[in-house]
């Protein structure tokens, strides 16, 4: 195969947010990343992992050009220092260890500096899907099937039968191919719906080439390792440390806070006025999306805070249809806009895979996610995890901060 990776600009613009952060607070800190396969009928076989491994050699020989880097520093909220610094970076293959050991034939490990290991995650997942299709299948006949229906996508838009506001494109991660996500950033791009406005795609290397938006603020990651990677805090304040590290990197830039990493319950209770005005909105990622949104303008009126001068950002297994509804249901309320992924970027005559790489420990001690829906966690120690609840259990029953005074 070509290249699947071409530029290491071919990554969601939050690992470049989160990457900054990192690089100026938290350089020391190390993490370990694990690949995993939810697919239960899914296997890779020998020959497409040894295809994997050297598509992630050829991305590992990649470097920023001086053009790259150019178009990163006109960002408003990236800053001189970390362009310097990534004048200088270089993934690592030596960081990785693959196997063809667990049910699905492939296993994937990335352990190093945070700085380094966050990078691989991305490109990662990208690889080990356009390998899978393109060996798996007839590649051409799914790429048909991926364009009638993304005519079919932009038609209902362009008809109005889908009326959804702002909406970007997160589908990097779990795309078709890199052809694939291309062409629906550059047919979403060149169309004029009714009610809805294509802003942008969360693939910084597509938003430079097609000169719109790169989306992105920050991953589960952020809060799981900042939250949980130092040993001595406890991990029910995770979204306290993790969001005033944030504040102290960008102020009020950038700006758009994750909900659900330890349970948007234990997340309201940091997200007090202070977080709530500097940041400019939350996103959604499990969860029921209606019952998560009407907490939040909840929070957000109990604060005295306008929701309609807040963003929901909503990111969870999206399609139109979904995001139709939740529109309609939010429309005039707060500001509503919609993440979606592999519904634009992997939507053809076979199902998607359900892959993952999760940060799975950091500074040598497990880490975990407690999202608003059980399963989508992935960490090794259950002991762990029942200590993390444990820990939120008691924070949110027996430790009760007096909100009314709102700071």
């Amino acid at each position: 195969m070509e290249p699947i990776i071409k530029s290491l600009l071919e990554t969601d613009a939050y690992k470049f947010s989160m990457g900054q952060a990192i690089y100026h607070q938290f350089s020391d800190y190390k993490t370990t990343w694990t690949f995993k396969c939810r697919n239960e009928d899914v296997h890779f076989t020998p020959e497409m992992v040894e295809e994997i491994k050297r598509q992630i050699r050829l991305y590992c020989d990649l470097r920023f050009t001086e053009d790259e880097l150019e178009y990163l520093d006109r960002i408003k909220w990236i800053k001189g220092s970390y362009c310097d610094f990534l004048r200088l970076w270089e993934p690592r293959y030596a960081d990785f260890t693959f196997s063809t050991d667990g049910p699905s034939g492939l296993t994937i490990e990335a352990k190093g500096t945070w700085l380094n290991t966050s990078m691989y995650e991305i490109p990662t997942l990208a690889i080990v899907n356009e390998v899978y299709f393109r060996m798996a299948y007839d590649y051409d006949d799914l790429m048909e099937s991926f364009k009638e229906r993304l005519d079919t996508k932009v038609k209902k838009l362009v008809s109005g039968e889908y009326n959804i506001g702002a909406f970007s494109e997160f589908g990097l991660r779990r795309r078709l191919s890199a052809e694939a996500q291309e062409l629906a950033v550059k047919t979403l791009s060149e169309h004029k719906y009714p009610d809805s406005t294509f802003v942008g795609t969360s693939n910084v290397y597509l938003a430079k080439k097609y000169k719109i938006t790169p989306i992105g603020t920050m991953a589960h990651e952020w809060l799981m390792c900042v939250g949980q990677g130092n040993h001595k805090h406890n991990p029910a304040y995770s979204n306290w440390y993790a969001l005033d590290a944030w504040v102290k990197e960008y102020g009020v830039l950038n700006g758009t806070a994750l909900t659900d990493a330890i349970t948007t319950d234990c997340f309201l209770k940091d997200f007090q006025l202070t977080y709530a005005t500097l940041f400019s909105g939350v996103r959604h990622d499990s969860g029921d999306p209606i019952e998560w949104g009407e907490k939040m303008i909840n929070h957000y009126k109990y604060l005295d805070i306008d929701p309609k001068t807040k963003t929901l950002l909503f990111s969870d297994s999206l399609n139109f249809e979904k995001a139709d509804q939740i529109k309609k249901h939010f429309d005039g309320r707060a500001k509503v806009a919609f993440g979606i992924g592999t519904y634009l970027s992997n939507d053809t005559k076979v199902p998607a895979l359900n892959i993952v790489m999760k940060t799975t420990a950091c500074n040598g001690m497990d880490v975990a996610k407690i999202s608003d829906t059980e399963g989508k966690g992935m960490c090794k120690n259950p002991a762990y995890v029942h200590y993390l609840k444990r820990c939120i259990n008691w924070r949110m029953d027996y430790n009760i901060e007096n909100n009314s005074l709102r700071v």
